[in-house]
């Protein structure tokens, strides 16, 4: 491909994704605007009681699934204060702060929607977009060299009522699970949640604190996990390190599969709970809440099977014919996604998915200078993931790194699309999932800020044992490369520190022994195997 010097670059969106995205675009020289719709920045951790067009929407109670060490910015750390999963609110106090620090919002337009984003007559040579805006009822037009679009998957509800039998009869209230803010509206009512995602779980929880009864339809089943995992810990912090990913992907699958079965049945029986996955060849998301059984065992929810048809004021489900009473239904059956203002020769949506190399770059277009930023659902925090694929795009379009040849990415994002179960490691269920330590070590290979853990154990063993063995948080990819920023190290050795810090409030004798020496040796071995296995 031709390299196009690009310098104007327009930004679709100003939540998380927008924001990282104003912030990587600014440390590659290039001069970003923001058009944002509504009147702040946030997207969906910005909590209004009216519901957006267009926009994500966020219930009163919403908590992160993330922890805050792992979902932080790569050199912007949260305040250690801060607890380690949060509300809406305290969430988007994090993004205040990282907006203000960055000066960002002068970059922003608010009030503004994106028309259409269009190529111009010359973009085979130049690359160029020419993007239409409206503002107070006034449309206008501008040049941009190159397009970020942030705007998520989160805003379009998925609700296919053709699927269910009987629902025009239906008398009660039913709404998607998006237009939900507050409990109060189950209060003393018969719920029927469909669907049973996180979003629709943390709903049900809920309701059952003032509904006469809940029940949760659900085909697949999920794996649910705590937030508190083991020892007390983050479950991600846990979950999510270099050394348990190195061991998951180089087990086969099936082995996989009863380990994980295993572990996540240590905190309760799943198939007593009746919400053992179905098909357990491959990763569906896990439902994280800490209340879940909890309201199980007490009978405050049930689990049900398949709807099978709704009558007037009751729902039948699969393989009975027992009428159940219920008032409201939530539709708690995600979400769609499309870009109103690109052209189908841009990018075309099917099935909800479109073709993108990297999820990120359509691999026919002349120019690499329209990146989609964000739609992708990672295995983990999505920060450290779109604030990585901005690094990745801003280098892109400046010229610094070269896209592989038109028929290797389309060979790629084939490959993708059909959802093979692998021999090794993780499968997932969906397209847009994918393992975000790997996806992230990937691109940040591409810009040459993925750690080198054999160069880095030579030079310093306890901050590659840290790195490799703990946690795998956002700063690893501040150490070296572009953007390199110097309290990197000291982020990455002070994160339990400020994981305990918001909990360890009453002060008490330490009690500490020699174990934790003994975790180190052992340690030291087990990366001494890795780096000689091929492991960097």
């Amino acid at each position: 491909m031709q390299e196009t010097m690009v310098k104007r670059v327009a930004i679709v969106g100003a939540g998380v994704t927008g924001l990282t995205s104003i912030k990587c675009c600014l440390e590659e020289g290039l001069e970003p605007t923001c058009f944002e719709k509504s009147d702040d920045f946030g997207g969906l951790w910005r909590f209004t009681e009216h519901i957006e067009d267009g926009k994500p929407s966020v219930y009163k109670s919403m908590v992160s699934n993330t922890c805050k060490e792992m979902s932080a910015f790569s050199d912007f750390p949260y305040p250690e204060d801060f607890p380690n999963y949060m509300a809406n609110a305290k969430f988007f106090e994090y993004l205040k702060l990282y907006a203000k620090h960055f000066d960002l919002v002068k970059h922003i337009q608010f009030k503004t929607t994106v028309i259409s984003i269009k190529k111009r007559s010359d973009f085979s040579t130049t690359g160029q977009w020419d993007v239409v805006t409206e503002s107070n009822g006034k449309q206008g037009s501008s040049v941009f060299d190159a397009v970020m679009v942030c705007i998520g998957y989160l805003s379009e509800s998925f609700l296919p009522l053709e699927s269910f039998p009987g629902i025009k009869k239906f008398k009660g209230s039913y709404f998607h699970s998006r237009f939900y803010k507050h409990p109060d509206v189950f209060q003393g009512k018969r719920v029927l949640v469909v669907g049973m995602g996180n979003s629709g779980v943390d709903i049900a929880v809920e309701a059952s604190h003032v509904a006469e009864k809940v029940m949760i339809s659900t085909d697949r089943g999920a794996w649910a996990l705590s937030r508190v995992f083991d020892n007390g810990y983050p479950w991600d912090m846990v979950f999510i390190t270099r050394f348990m990913n190195l061991v998951r992907n180089s087990l086969p699958g099936p082995i996989l599969g009863w380990m994980i079965a295993n572990k996540m049945s240590q905190w309760f029986d799943h198939e007593n709970y009746s919400l053992i996955p179905q098909d357990r060849r491959v990763m569906r998301e896990p439902v994280l809440n800490d209340d879940l059984p909890s309201r199980i065992i007490t009978g405050k929810i049930t689990i049900r099977p398949k709807v099978k048809e709704f009558k007037e004021n009751s729902v039948v489900f699969q393989n009975s014919s027992e009428e159940e009473p219920i008032d409201i239904i939530v539709f708690a059956t995600g979400y769609t996604f499309s870009f109103p203002f690109l052209e189908e020769s841009v990018l075309k949506v099917e099935n909800k998915q479109a073709s993108l190399y990297k999820y990120i770059f359509n691999p026919h277009l002349e120019k690499p200078t329209l990146a989609i930023v964000g739609l992708i659902k990672p295995f983990g925090a999505v920060m450290p993931v779109v604030e990585m694929q901005a690094r990745w795009i801003t280098r892109v379009f400046k010229g610094l790194c070269q896209l592989p040849p038109v028929t290797t990415m389309v060979k790629e994002v084939t490959k993708k699309k059909q959802k093979k179960i692998h021999w090794f490691g993780f499968s997932f269920d969906e397209v847009l999932k994918t393992d975000c330590l790997v996806y992230v070590d990937e691109l940040a290979s591409f810009i040459g800020s993925k750690p080198n853990l054999l160069a880095l154990f030579f030079k310093e063993p306890k901050l590659a044992l840290e790195i490799f063995f703990g946690p795998c948080t956002n700063y690893q990819y501040r150490l070296t490369g572009p953007g390199k920023w110097a309290e990197a190290r000291n982020a990455i050795l002070t994160q339990w520190d400020r994981t305990l810090k918001p909990i360890r409030t009453r002060v008490v004798e330490d009690s500490s022994n020699f174990f934790p020496y003994l975790l180190k040796i052992f340690g030291l071995f087990a990366l001494f195997a890795a780096l000689f296995l091929g492991f960097q």
